[in-house]
């Protein structure tokens, strides 16, 4: 058995951790089944983003007649686009390889972990197959994959997930989704973008049902216009044939609430495609990980249980990340990962903040938003009030022909409680506010007090702090801009 000072399971944001233990003279060991960087770098965000960028340039160029410019998408090198990304994150997975294999205190062991006892793991397939592992401190950063729905007929479809779908280099005819999350917001625009005729299925009545309700809805108003929608529906079964893939949808969900009217099933839908993707969620790795040897504790759906701090019920181990659960964004692993670093080499350890946690939608329109959605507050009954402004209300937005919001939720002495936007930049125009919830004093005054150029977008989310706010939250209709 090799006995190691640090062992961390994963490659994606627990090498930062890894790498202050090497900073501290410790002997570490990293265990990764796949390429090195984790999900992000090999099956998620970055390859989804590269990809996604494209579809933003053929957009701006179709939208060009808006602006008395005669342009047009002549052709696309599809395959081009793709084997261009897929090479990149390949050479950078190699990259990190490298640089672990260059490095006398780190040692990688090629294959799946799994937990023999408390601080002991034991390598299965891969190069290190049957090599056992033990270290005085284990860090479980193992993330998640592709839900795979239980739906009837499923195990005889040739379905795609977001790994197979990010690497497809032609662009299907036909292509239904399961799922109204990101996932399937963001691959929905960009297959419809190069010329998929794209059918979107998902149990909420609106898309990115974690968005706020006003957003969410705003977003689903514009896909409807683009896609073929089919909200509030629950896919049951899938068979596929020469003729393509047929999905059947019943409405979700079946037991109507209280006082409501029921659908029977002549309400069901059927919607075929030649491709089907699977967007319905993302499962955490631990159910390869024989986590119970190890005495760490997860909850229903398989998600680590970790104090404040991140540790587990093991002792001397740690978890992060989206094996962790509490926000599935690379950001969120990477700020765990700073607080993991401080804590375990530091005597007083300090609660991980979750104050301002942002999220991004890189659709069409963007999506982004932090802290605390309109229906949370109504649900807690908090006091709270509210003012959304319109991109088309400044001048940039104007010049833009930009639709789109920012919403602004505070209390009554003007703590910020949440911002949510939908259009242009909304990834970009949220940071303004993150900043002020976790580094300023966490109020309006932070945003109103400062100078913002004119005439830039940023001016929207200005006005948004600085206009007039209703109480309770009325609907945006209603609030004075």
């Amino acid at each position: 058995m090799e006995e190691f000072d640090f062992l961390v399971i994963g490659s994606g944001s627990g090498l930062d951790v890894a790498n202050v233990a090497v900073n501290q003279g410790q002997s570490v060991a990293v265990v990764e089944k796949g390429p090195l960087g984790g999900t992000c770098l090999n099956r998620g965000c970055i390859p989804s983003k590269r990809l996604l960028y494209h579809a933003e340039v053929v957009e701006t160029i179709e939208r060009a007649d808006e602006f008395k410019i005669d342009a047009e998408v002549t052709d696309v090198d599809f395959a081009g686009i793709v084997d261009e990304v897929t090479e990149e994150v390949a050479e950078s997975a190699s990259s990190i390889q490298d640089g672990l294999a260059s490095s006398p205190q780190h040692s990688l062991f090629q294959g799946e972990a799994r937990f023999v006892d408390e601080r002991t793991v034991e390598i299965s397939g891969g190069a290190d197959d049957g090599t056992q592992i033990r270290a005085e401190t284990v860090l479980v950063a193992a993330g998640t994959r592709p839900l795979i729905p239980d739906v009837e007929g499923i195990e005889d479809v040739d379905y795609l997930t977001s790994t197979e779908a990010l690497q497809l280099r032609e662009v299907p005819d036909r292509l239904v989704i399961v799922g109204g999350g990101y996932i399937a917001a963001e691959l929905g625009h960009f297959f419809e973008t190069f010329g998929s005729d794209v059918s979107i299925v998902g149990r909420r009545p609106h898309l990115l049902p974690e968005t706020d309700e006003e957003v969410g809805e705003a977003f689903t108003e514009r896909y409807a216009e683009r896609f073929d929608l089919y909200t509030g529906y629950e896919v049951v079964a899938v068979d596929q044939s020469s003729d393509g893939i047929r999905v059947e949808a019943r409405p979700y969900p079946p037991e109507p609430a209280a006082g409501a009217e029921g659908s029977d099933s002549d309400d069901a839908v059927t919607v075929t495609g030649d491709d089907l993707l699977l967007a319905t969620g993302r499962v955490p790795n631990t159910d390869t990980l024989n986590v119970a040897a190890a005495g760490i504790e997860t909850d229903a759906q398989g998600f680590v249980e970790t104090d404040e701090y991140l540790r587990t019920t093991a002792d001397g181990v740690w978890a992060l990340g989206d094996v962790v659960g509490e926000y599935l964004l690379k950001h969120n692993a990477n700020h765990e990962a700073r607080a993991v670093a401080r804590n375990i080499f530091r005597d007083e350890p300090e609660p991980v903040d979750y104050t301002a946690i942002p999220y991004a939608v890189f659709a069409s329109p963007e999506v982004a938003g932090v802290g605390a959605h309109e229906e949370e507050l109504r649900t807690a009954d908090a006091e709270f009030a509210t003012n959304v402004y319109r991109y088309g209300d400044t001048a940039r937005g104007k010049a833009m022909k930009a639709e789109g919001f920012v919403k602004v939720l505070v209390d009554l002495d003007g703590e910020i409680l949440g911002c949510h936007i939908i259009g242009p930049n909304a990834s970009s125009l949220i940071q303004e506010v993150v900043v002020a919830m976790q580094a300023g004093s966490g109020t309006v005054r932070d945003i109103r007090e400062s100078v913002h150029i004119h005439p830039a977008l940023p001016e929207v989310v200005q006005r948004a702090f600085s206009g007039q706010f209703s109480t309770g939250g009325s609907s945006h209709h209603d609030h004075s801009h």
